[in-house]
């Protein structure tokens, strides 16, 4: 009896760490989406300093929690991350119009496709 107990902690204390992860990589992924949108409308404004302020603050944020995501999701998409991050930090330095909004938009879609891809689905789990 009491190893079954004991299982059912376990295997409820594994299901609410799944939870926790799922919510918190969502709400993580929400702040750095809208982070994007706000170096997005700086672009528009064509008020590059501004918009390159605000990518100083979303590579200050994904530092920050950057470092619990290795823990959960695959170090290759990390790694995709932080190099579109270093691509748009280049081109926003050098005004690259075109190119900075393409890989914008390279980097919200690998962000968004994280917390989908870890969420608890049967898809995810066949």
């Amino acid at each position: 009896m009491r190893v079954l107990v004991g299982l059912l902690l376990v295997f409820i204390l594994i299901i609410s760490v799944g939870i926790w992860t799922n919510h918190t990589l969502g709400t993580t992924t929400e702040e750095l989406i809208a982070n994007i949108d706000e170096i997005e409308q700086n672009l528009q404004r064509e008020q590059w300093d501004v918009a390159q302020k605000k990518f100083q603050e979303l590579v200050t944020y994904w530092d920050g929690k950057s470092k619990w995501w290795t823990v959960i999701i695959d170090h290759q998409e990390i790694d995709n991350i932080e190099f579109s991050m270093a691509r748009i930090g280049a081109y926003l330095e050098k005004k690259s119009d075109h190119l900075v909004w393409g890989e914008l938009a390279e980097l919200r879609l690998m962000i968004q496709h994280i917390p989908e891809k870890e969420a608890f689905k049967i898809q995810n789990i066949l």
